[in-house]
């Protein structure tokens, strides 16, 4: 027998950590762990959006390690945790990156609002998607759920990535960045 994607073991509203232990698909660490997978398939969009050799290798890297972030959440926290593929390397990768794009920007004296190009909007759903996965996590953690420290710092530095990736991708696309003004 063919292998099933549908197991029908969902159909009452719960779904099985890894591990095994079953909770409710509203359960707080299925939200923390299903906004990572959505902000994942995000980043696909992206990086299938660019042509830039750098930014399209930093996507799939970023895609491999919150796949491994996505497992770390999914796991049921009474079994031992698997501890996710994700470093501090990964999160000096991220500071390196931004560092090394912000040398080519203008200096950010305002806010500015998401938009530009198709490419630049991507991104910034990237970042808000991001931002939302990293409360989620926090909730978790702050719920005494335990979450491994170097996943909130990534997601963290990740968010900024991906403002920083926006911009830098309006300088690239000549996209004009539009700074938000306030109604007098």
């Amino acid at each position: 027998m063919a292998f099933r994607i549908y197991t029908k073991t969902g159909d009452n509203g719960e779904t099985a950590l890894f591990g095994g232990r079953r909770v409710p698909k509203s359960h707080l660490r299925v939200d923390a762990y299903g906004t990572v997978d959505e902000l994942n398939a995000f980043i696909g969009l992206l990086r299938d959006g660019t042509t830039l050799t750098h930014v399209r290798t930093m996507l799939e890297t970023v895609q491999h390690r919150l796949f491994s972030v996505g497992a770390h959440l999914a796991s049921d926290p009474s079994k031992s945790l698997p501890a996710p593929d994700l470093t501090e390397t990964d999160v000096l990768l991220l500071e390196k990156d931004m560092d090394d794009m912000d040398e080519t920007l203008p200096p950010l004296r305002h806010f500015i609002l998401p938009g530009g190009h198709t490419t630049v909007s991507y991104c910034h759903l990237c970042r808000t998607i991001c931002r939302r996965a990293e409360r989620l996590t926090v909730a978790l953690e702050q719920a005494g759920e335990p979450v491994d420290d170097v996943v909130l710092r990534y997601l963290n530095r990740l968010s900024d990535w991906f403002f920083v990736l926006a911009r830098k991708l309006a300088q690239e696309l000549k996209a004009e960045e539009v700074i938000w003004k306030q109604r007098s």
